[in-house]
Order: structure tokens, then C-alpha cells, then sequence
């Protein structure tokens, strides 16, 4: 073996566990949630005579006593009580009413055996609207039905793509609320980040560390630390409302909690350092002579940042916005426990939909809408972020 091969063996040995932890704990999930997004098997496995009776069914005409004797035949070999119970979630997150349906079905079916008439057991089998997504489910392993939902989109029974009513579904308006949130957030970050950084650049030596180490803070402490306190801080009795009473400046407390105000209050102190730092970062290396050079000009000082610093910062306001505003995007503990029901982002929903729902399509497809735009703020990002993009 020669000399080449042998190091190139043995650095493949030295990073083998790093790409073994990447596949295990980052690759392996992205795949399972992208394929339960788009994966519907249940129907398909359960009920596969169902699926070859109903595969020339128009879905507008009444359903056929074939269709029924193979619903009933393929009801009658389901033996475990946890198959059911997924079948009648699929069925019942398309159409209300599968679960008393399925329930008393499954009842007469284990009495009578698969020669039982559905029809005699409840009249709602004859009604095409509970066929139809038996005859959806059944009729392929994969689906475009959570992806749609998650944008507020159906089929309907031609099979077109249409709009759902604003009743059934909100997922634009909280996918909405999350970029307006975000930008909210980001937008504050930029107007507290920016003096800061400033700031931070203007003084030297254990001054300088002192600003650092505060806005660095909040990254040593637990997120989920740093929501209670805010919690804490932000209650009709906490320390902002008191204190401003006691100063006069108001005479009842203010709503800062289970309120929007709330939660932008608490991103904007949890995410400033990624605002912070890639300004600092910048504005470092700006020749410190520039401003005095532009004020003996004859610019005064609000001209002299508009005109020279505030360009020359654009790179870090922009490179600190997109990591915020990514970051922001997938938050959940803040709005969860500051916020109240009308301020809950699209992490909140994704978590609904996995651990209390048990719809875990719905949660799939929903956190890969999520990851597009994240992936789509991340192209961006680099893309602004080269050298060449700032015109350096």
C-alpha cells in the first residue's frame, strides 16, 4: 500500500465518525421527515382489495356492492387494534365521521364476519363522500395530500388542485404570522444591533470585552432559561411593569405577556448576539481614520455614518439579518410560553400535529415547507455573503 492511499485511508477513518454522526442524527431525519411528507401507506397496506375494487371507480357514482364486500372482506383480516386505529386517523383527517363509522363497522364486522352488508350496519356507506378517500388512500402509497394541506390546498373529487375554505385550515396565515414575526423580530435586532456594534468597535481594551461578554450572555444560558426569565420579567407584577411605576411613567401595568409584544420583546434579546457579531465583525476591520477624514471634509456626523459607515456595514446587517430571520423562523419555547394563541408560530403547529395529533404527515410536510425557506435563506445568504456578491 503505498504512501498516498494509506493517508488517504487514514483520514477517511478520522472523519468517519463525524460523517456517521452528520447521517445518524441530521441526514437520517431530513429523509424520514421529507418521506412521511409525501409517504400515505396505511390505506394501501390495509385494504388492498379495496384498492383493486375501487381502481375503475369514476368517484361520483354511487359506490358498487363489490366495493362493499371488498371493504368488508379487507375490514375482516385487520386483527390488531392499532392498525385500525391508524386507518380510522387517516380516514377521519379526510373526511369527519370515520371514527364512529369505523368503530361501529369494525363492531359488526367481528360479529358477522366479512359477509356482513354494510349498508344494513350504517347507511353512511352509501354515501360517495366516505368512499372517496378510501378510494384516495387505497389507491397508491404516496400522496401530494399533506403537502397541499400545508398550503391551505386540496383535490377535489376530479382530482384538481383548489383553494380549502378559510374555515378548514390556517396554515398560509400562520405560515404568514411566522415571516412577520420573524421580520419583525429581525428588524429590531438591526435597530438595537447596529449602535451596539458600533459601540463595541468605538472603545478598546476591558470595555470592550465588558460589551462583548453581555451580548454574548444570552448564548452561554439555556434558551429555555432565558424564556422564563423574560416570563418572569415581563408579568403584570415583574420587574419592567414596577419599575415603571415607580418612575410615574405608568399608573397601571402594561400587557407585555401572552401578547406579541411579549414575544418580540424576548426573540429580539435571545437572537441580537447573531445581529451583534457579524456587524462587530465588519466594522472591525473599517480604517478607523474614515469618520474624522469625512468630519474634516465638512460632512457632519448623521451624514458622515449615512454616507460612509452605514455602506460599509451593509455586509454584516445583512449577513446578521438572514441569520436571525432564519433562526427566528423555526423558534418554538419563546412564542410557546410568551405568547398567547393567536401569536403561536409554525414550530408550535408542526409539534401539535406530531405529539398530539399523531398526524405525522401533516408534520412532515409542514417542516418541510419549513426547510425550503430555510435552505432558500441560506442560498441567499452565501450568496450575499461571498466576496464577490459585496462587490469586494
Amino acid at each position: 500500500m503505498n504512501v498516498a492511499l494509506r493517508g488517504r485511508l487514514v483520514g477517511l477513518a478520522l472523519v468517519a465518525p463525524l460523517l456517521l454522526f452528520l447521517a445518524g442524527f441530521f441526514v437520517w431525519p431530513l429523509v424520514t421527515m421529507m418521506q412521511g411528507a409525501v409517504s400515505d401507506p396505511i390505506a394501501a397496506r390495509t385494504l388492498p382489495t379495496t384498492a383493486r375494487a375501487t381502481a375503475n371507480w369514476d368517484r361520483q357514482s354511487p359506490p358498487t356492492p363489490e366495493m362493499k364486500a371488498a371493504l368488508a372482506h379487507d375490514l375482516a383480516a385487520l386483527k390488531q387494534d392499532q392498525v385500525v386505529g391508524d386507518l380510522t386517523r387517516r380516514l377521519n383527517s379526510a373526511q369527519s365521521g370515520f371514527r364512529t363509522l369505523m368503530s361501529r363497522t369494525m363492531s359488526a364486522v367481528r360479529e358477522q364476519g366479512p359477509d356482513v352488508d354494510l349498508s344494513a350496519v350504517d347507511k353512511r356507506w352509501n354515501d360517495i363522500k366516505f368512499w372517496q378517500p378510501i378510494a384516495e388512500a387505497a389507491a397508491s402509497r404516496y400522496t401530494d395530500r399533506y403537502l397541499l394541506a400545508a398550503l391551505d390546498m386540496d383535490r377535489d373529487a376530479a382530482g384538481d388542485i383548489v383553494t380549502l375554505p378559510e374555515s378548514q385550515s390556517a396554515n398560509k396565515a400562520i405560515l404568514a404570522r411566522t415571516f412577520f414575526v420573524s421580520g419583525l423580530v429581525t428588524l429590531f435586532c438591526i435597530v438595537i444591533g447596529l449602535p451596539y456594534a458600533m459601540l463595541a468597535v468605538s472603545v478598546t481594551g476591558w470595555l470592550r470585552g465588558v460589551l462583548l461578554a453581555a451580548v454574548l450572555l444570552p448564548l452561554w444560558t439555556s434558551l429555555l432559561v432565558r424564556t422564563a426569565a423574560w416570563f418572569i420579567l415581563l408579568q403584570d407584577n415583574g420587574l419592567i411593569n414596577r419599575g415603571l411605576m415607580a418612575l410615574g411613567l405608568i399608573d397601571r401595568p402594561l400587557a407585555l405577556i401572552f401578547n406579541r409584544t411579549g414575544v418580540v420583546i424576548a426573540m429580539t434579546h435571545v437572537l441580537l448576539p447573531f445581529m451583534v457579531l457579524p456587524i462587530f465583525s465588519v466594522l472591525l476591520a473599517v480604517p478607523r481614520n474614515l469618520m474624522p477624514a469625512a468630519a474634516s471634509l465638512g460632512a457632519p456626523p448623521l451624514r458622515a455614518f449615512w454616507r460612509v459607515l452605514l455602506p460599509l456595514s451593509v455586509r454584516g446587517i445583512v449577513s446578521g439579518s438572514l441569520l436571525v430571520f432564519m433562526a427566528a423562523i423555526g423558534y418554538y419555547i419563546t412564542p410557546a410560553l410568551i405568547g398567547g394563541p393567536t401569536d403561536q408560530m409554525i414550530s408550535y403547529v408542526i409539534a401539535f400535529y406530531a405529539t398530539g395529533a399523531a398526524n405525522w404527515g401533516m408534520a412532515g410536510a409542514l417542516g418541510v415547507i419549513l426547510l425550503v425557506a430555510t435552505l432558500l435563506l441560506y442560498a441567499v445568504y452565501q450568496r450575499l455573503a461571498s466576496d464577490k456578491a459585496m462587490g469586494i
